[in-house]
């Protein structure tokens, strides 16, 4: 077992443990709920296996609708923007870049990691959004939702990269 795959697990369980015990209560304005979790998605580096990013996707997923009440809402989210993650991280990566390249604060930049971090944010909410509702009945509520907790999502992203990164 190397120590790549212990950070992973700990994050994967500080992660779940804070969404479900936490930032699951947390309904700012009642439409913005922190959803921090994306953030694992977000650590995976460049040439890291995309079944395995999948894997790890679907399972944080299923954990946390297991927990949440929202039946593969989650887990269909995670898993797409897992899928997503290496497409949307090549365009931000420096072309003299080593393989294993780690996405983050200090390797992208902070407008960069930024823009990287808001991309996958704001596509997991509308997607997981989409799923909660599946009614377009109410669009005003659902792009505050989106937005809301998009916003709220990417600054806890970026308060924690800020913070990892001292």
């Amino acid at each position: 077992m190397n120590v790549d795959f212990l950070k992973r697990l700990l994050w994967f369980l500080v992660l779940i443990v804070a969404q479900v015990f936490v930032l699951n209560h947390i309904h700012l304005f009642a439409v913005a709920t922190p959803l921090l979790y994306v953030y694992f998605v977000l650590l995976f580096p460049r040439n890291y296996p995309q079944w395995a990013i999948l894997l790890w996707g679907f399972l944080m997923g299923v954990i946390i609708d297991t927990f949440s009440n929202t039946p593969g809402v989650a887990s269909g989210a995670l898993t797409f923007i897992a899928a997503l993650q290496p497409f949307i991280l090549q365009p931000f990566i420096p072309r003299d870049s080593s393989d294993d390249f780690q996405p983050g604060m200090d390797t992208l930049g902070v407008p960069q990691y930024t823009w990287y971090a808001a991309i996958l944010t704001f596509i997991y909410n509308v997607v997981f959004f989409s799923l909660e509702m599946f009614s377009f009945f109410n669009v005003l509520e659902w792009l505050e939702c989106i937005g809301g907790s998009s916003l709220l999502t990417l600054i806890l992203i970026l308060v924690i990269e800020n913070v990892r990164r001292r």
